[in-house]
């Protein structure tokens, strides 16, 4: 099973309209970690499971969601109240609590993928405003029976293949 993660897109409509058009075949959910700064009913975010960002002032989404996706818990939320711009501990605490294998979250535009604990953690970047790289980012992730696979993809350049990376569970 494959999951599209996006986040941080402040605004952006055409941009996530084509990601779900790019990626229909291959991805079979699709997800934002908040910040999208649209509207519930925004047909741009539809077919997006979307959590609330600290931006999101137009529609009221959830804090976090949870997933099962090819049997595994999958945790989402933005970050901003966990405060992940310093540490993901308490977002590891919440995945423990939850007991969710996976872990996504937005908020500091920072692409970066890391297994603690037995938790992999997945922040796909920003498409609008990227920090610490240049490339707009979201990531696709593979999720098989023993390994969680992460493929980088730059919005306008497509895979980067570099920063492919597979975790075994």
């Amino acid at each position: 099973m494959k999951v599209l993660i996006v986040s941080d897109s402040h605004g952006l409509v055409d941009e996530l309209q084509v990601l779900k058009e790019r990626h229909k075949e291959e991805a079979d959910l699709f997800l934002h970690c908040g910040d999208s700064e649209l509207p519930i009913d925004d047909k741009a975010i539809s077919g997006y499971v979307v959590v609330q960002g600290n931006c999101d002032y137009y529609a009221k989404y959830p804090e976090e969601t949870i997933q099962e996706v090819n049997g595994k818990k999958l945790l989402m939320v933005h970050g901003h109240l966990y405060g992940v711009k310093s540490s993901v501990s308490r977002l590891l605490y919440r995945a423990k609590e939850v007991g969710a294998q996976i872990a996504c979250f937005g908020h500091s535009h920072y692409l970066g993928m890391e297994m603690i604990e037995d938790v992999l953690f997945i922040n796909p970047g920003s498409l609008r405003l990227p920090r610490g790289r240049m490339e707009k980012t979201y990531v696709i992730l593979s999720v098989e029976d023993k390994t969680l696979k992460t493929e980088v993809y730059d919005f306008d350049k497509g895979l980067l293949p570099e920063l492919t990376a597979e975790f075994p569970i």
